[in-house]
């Protein structure tokens, strides 16, 4: 008799599969370096984000309105609130703790192609601020793709205070700071030039902004080549900080997968310090991001320096299809006759009770099964199907025993 009841190839379930076995390896990974699983609201009162500057757009959000009038956001971002949870228990830098979670976000634009939920998988680590911890955020991140088997990526580093250092010795409203920071992240130097021209900066500053989004690469040779463009202490103290940490990504024995990009601008404004982002083959916009956030706890009334990042799940699975592997067959399916349905669904219960997956289907059914083993009962006997083998067996006991 030949019996398969679940297609290995039903894409419904290698989609399934896939990203479950992906962000099972994702969690592994994290719990190995000491993070603890934790998760946050779905709904988020809208107040949280309306206060909090430098965050989420308001446009961005998916807005509604519950019974008691109030207004409510579905869940845009996961390091706010849990920010804002550890300000309100107090939380202090010489606190340490260390989370990652599993959880959907809702925004109106993401990507721009009408998709409006993503899963984000990411770590924060709180209370601890030294080159040695920015290095293992980053080296997390690096291990996390190697466990996922992806054969090319690179995690591009930046340092969110070396353009705004430039960008503030300009005196530019928002509008043009925002305008110059897209320029700036497109590598856009058409239109860079005449943006600086239009607005008469001094030479030093312009040869600064020029060379930003051209500061890539090997990250000696890139921080040699930025001193140049260091207009004051919180420049060079930015490029101190980023050569000691590449200096732990180089003792990791890990460098290879890292360069420095200056040009690297977050829409978050909430980072402070290094950030960081992360590309895989195949797949043409970042599959990770983050970065250190020492001041976002100031606006819950705390200070907290933090660091962390996100994997954006969608887009690594659209990297990582080929790793995927097929689903376990089923352990057992039992066919019965009429007769014997009873006893059929007592021997489930007793075969899933030791742990195997059991499929229970009457034999007048025309189904088809993926099962290592198969259990006939007919109108005057039981027999267990493995392979090319056939063992009648009298009773559960008996059963047990040959299995």
């Amino acid at each position: 008799m030949e019996v398969q009841i679940h297609d290995p190839q039903d894409p419904n379930i290698r989609a399934y599969k896939t990203r479950e076995q992906l962000i099972q390896t994702m969690k592994q990974r994290f719990s190995l370096h000491g993070y603890n699983q934790i998760r946050t609201s779905t709904f988020e009162p809208y107040e949280l984000y309306i206060n909090a500057t430098g965050t989420i757009h308001t446009d961005e959000m998916i807005k509604m309105i519950d019974q008691d009038g109030k207004v409510l956001v579905l869940r845009p971002d996961i390091t706010i609130p849990i920010t804002r949870e550890l300000a309100a228990q107090n939380f202090t830098a010489a606190d340490h703790t260390r989370y990652f979670y599993v959880s959907d976000v809702f925004r109106n634009s993401f990507d721009g192609n009408g998709s409006k939920e993503k899963t984000q998988a990411g770590i924060e680590c709180f209370g601890e601020k030294s080159p040695e911890i920015d290095a293992e955020a980053i080296v997390l991140a690096i291990q996390t793709l190697k466990d996922l088997d992806v054969a090319n990526f690179k995690l591009e580093i930046g340092h969110a205070d070396f353009f705004k250092q430039v960008a503030n010795e300009m005196n530019l409203d928002p509008q043009e700071f925002e305008q110059l920071e897209k320029y700036i992240q497109a590598k856009n130097m058409t239109e860079i030039g005449p943006f600086l021209e239009q607005h008469d900066v001094r030479p030093e500053v312009a040869e600064a902004a020029n060379a930003i989004p051209l500061l890539y690469g090997n990250p000696k040779s890139v921080i040699a080549d930025a001193e140049k463009y260091a207009l004051n202490d919180t420049m060079k103290a930015a490029l101190q900080n980023l050569s000691e940490v590449y200096g732990v990504i180089e003792d990791y024995g890990l460098a290879d997968y890292v360069v420095l990009d200056f040009g690297l601008i977050n829409h978050m404004d909430y980072y402070s310090d290094i950030i960081f982002q992360g590309f895989i083959d195949n797949v043409a916009k970042p599959v990770l991001m983050g970065g250190r956030y020492d001041h976002l706890s100031e606006q819950f009334n705390a200070r907290i320096p933090a660091i962390g990042f996100a994997f954006d799940v969608e887009a690594l699975l659209e990297g990582t299809k080929e790793s995927y592997e097929a689903p376990a067959a089923v352990d057992m399916t039992i066919i019965y006759e009429a007769s014997r349905r009873q006893e059929a669904f007592f021997i489930a219960g007793e075969l899933r009770d030791q742990g195997l997956s059991t499929i229970v289907v009457p034999a007048k059914a025309v189904v088809k099964a993926n099962s290592q083993s198969i259990i006939q009962l007919t109108e005057n006997k039981q027999i267990l199907l493995s392979g090319d083998e056939a063992k009648a067996f009298n009773n559960i006991d008996d059963l047990k025993e040959i299995l």
